[in-house]
């Protein structure tokens, strides 16, 4: 529960509305993408809220006639999402009438922070999960002192809006409030925006955005940080927030930018992608990008979520950080171009290309900017104490399906980062060195074009230390020790041997061998039971490109030519498609 300070009256007000159009339709493409993430993820995680300052004077019955007048104007304040119970929603209905509730907390006085006191309170509505079939899409509550308004604070269904929509909101809120008239709507709302998504060009635009994510996913490292440490079997991690304030990073990445001619927020991207790839130890940065897809007009101001990931693929193999820098401003374009998409097929994709391949998508990587948000939005947490040179502090664990997950709220006057890395492959001052890192590069940007090989030395960021049997494989790190370990537990303990075959000029492949006996196995048997376990099986583990069943395990079992001799039973790649 929110902290409220003592003599607090609540009472519940029910506003009900009517005017509007009944309507149904299928989802939109951003709705199934929060939908599916509002069913999986912790609400305090996946819910979003604001806090809208009310001027002084407002009546409560003029807080609720501007919010009555945004539910009638916008058809996503009014819609749910009806499905069965395990089925997730296909379809959305937009209701023509209906009621919403505000609570009222009445207080003798607030906090000496109200904005921050208002931000708890906003905060403290995201628990719980949004009943989608059923619950109004916003949770209200109007502190008041005396009886006199002075925040509304707001936690929303993800589902209906995103911190773009909720900026339009609050800014039609102030008008409303401010007694002007809104201007007609001219973005579509969600039904029609799932029409237009369903149309021959919408479809097109969705095939391209899948054929793009899947050659990411055939050609790119399956993950970024494939090393020893790994990540642990079978969970998801607990990371501390460490957060980095930085008047040296905000001089410094403008400083960057105005050198080399590319707006900041390329920069930091390529600074990002440089540093992951380089603290990974690999060729190319896959980072996933959370991207608002608003780039048209007739989603410009829909309030509605649009929100779906660009696949940023990033080659760092450039001779200086310039050049990279330039390469990432057609990559960033070219991920957000595809970042439009059936989120239903595109895991459907996913989970069809990574058995082929035999990998694991994790998207263990994520880098989320908002600094172009509204401050309002970004809540107190982020728009307070603009005057730290260079600082990090340390926050509260949470956990998450990745492995390095960024934020960034604000690049002037300073750079304010957050950074949640998993302690598996993150001490607590490998993580203070990266960011650290990070303001290293831009500073160095600042001055002059860096040479990439050079990074170690420029950031202090040393890469990843891999023993001698790991290799690259497919794109991939792979050890095959780990494939070894992993591809017996998955066949139930039978013996197996894992052969590494290096062609001139060509990536070396793996060949297991299997001792299954009378054991009933095949290569496609063998090669489902590892898929399966691998998101599980820790780090390095890529399946083998070929399995051979043999009768018997040998004498010498550490010899390659004497698993070579047995009688072969079956062999093949296990794949439904040969790759």
């Amino acid at each position: 529960m929110h902290p409220n300070p003592p003599h607090t009256t609540t009472t519940t007000v029910t506003v009900a509305y009517a005017g509007g159009e009944e309507r149904r339709g299928p989802i939109t493409m951003g709705q199934a993408n929060m939908i599916r993430c509002i069913l999986r993820d912790d609400p305090t995680h996946i819910n979003i809220h604001d806090v809208w300052p009310v001027p002084e004077g407002t009546t409560s019955e003029a807080v609720t006639d501007a919010l009555h007048a945004l539910a009638v104007r916008h058809e996503g304040l009014r819609t749910t999402f009806p499905h069965q119970p395990g089925a997730a929603p296909v379809d959305q209905v937009v209701a023509a009438e209906g009621t919403f509730t505000v609570t009222v907390l009445d207080h003798t006085g607030l906090p000496d922070d109200p904005a921050g006191y208002a931000e708890s309170v906003a905060r403290a509505a995201r628990a719980g999960r949004f009943a989608l079939d059923r619950e109004f899409p916003l949770r209200i509550t109007l502190l008041t002192v005396a009886g006199q308004p002075v925040h509304v604070a707001l936690a929303f269904s993800h589902a209906v809006a995103d911190g773009s929509a909720m900026a339009i909101l609050r800014e039609e809120f102030a008008e409303l409030l401010a007694g002007k008239e809104l201007p007609e709507l001219t973005s579509l709302p969600p039904v029609d925006l799932a029409a237009v998504e369903a149309s021959p060009a919408g479809l097109r635009k969705s095939e391209a955005s899948l054929r793009y994510w899947e050659r990411i996913l055939r050609t790119g490292p399956q993950e970024m940080f494939a090393e020893p440490r790994g990540r642990r079997p079978g969970t998801d991690e607990e990371a501390r927030q460490l957060t980095l304030r930085s008047r040296r990073g905000g001089r410094a990445l403008a400083g960057a930018a105005r050198r080399t001619g590319h707006p900041e927020a390329t920069v930091l991207k390529a600074a990002w992608c440089a540093l992951v790839a380089h603290r990974a130890g690999q060729d190319s940065c896959v980072t996933a990008v959370p991207s608002a897809n608003r780039f048209h007009a007739r989603v410009a101001r829909s309030v509605t979520t649009t929100s779906q990931d660009a696949l940023l693929h990033l080659d760092v193999r450039a001779p200086a950080f310039d050049a990279l820098v330039a390469r990432t401003w057609g990559a960033v374009l070219n991920a957000y171009r595809h970042s439009q998409f059936d989120s239903v097929r595109l895991w459907e994709m996913i989970g069809r290309v990574t058995a082929e391949r035999g990998s694991h998508f994790g998207r263990d990587v994520v880098f989320n900017d908002v600094s172009a948000l509204p401050a309002p939005l970004l809540g107190t947490d982020a728009q307070e104490r603009d005057d730290a040179e260079h600082e990090l502090t340390w926050g509260p664990p949470q956990a998450l399906p990745t492995r390095l997950l960024a934020f960034t709220y604000r690049t002037a006057p300073q750079l304010h980062i957050s950074l949640w890395a998993a302690p598996s492959l993150f001490t607590p001052r490998e993580a203070e060195g990266f960011l650290s890192g990070l303001v290293l590069l831009l500073e160095a940007a600042a001055a002059g074009d860096v040479r990439m090989e050079a990074l170690a030395e420029v950031t202090g960021v040393r890469p990843a230390e891999r023993g001698p049997d790991w290799l690259r494989v497919d794109g991939c790190w792979v050890s095959p020790d780990a494939v070894r370990e992993a591809l017996g537990r998955a066949v139930g303990g039978l013996p197996v041997r894992v052969e590494v075959t290096e062609a001139s000029g060509a990536e070396p492949h793996l060949t297991a061998y299997i001792a299954c006996g009378a054991t009933p196995l095949t290569p496609t048997g063998a090669h489902r039971a590892l898929t399966a376990l691998i998101p599980a099986a820790g780090s390095g583990v890529l399946a083998p490109h070929r399995y051979v069943l043999v009768e018997n395990p040998p004498t010498e079992p550490d010899r390659s030519d004497a698993w070579r001799r047995l009688e072969i039973i079956e062999e093949g790649t296990g794949r439904s498609r040969q790759v």
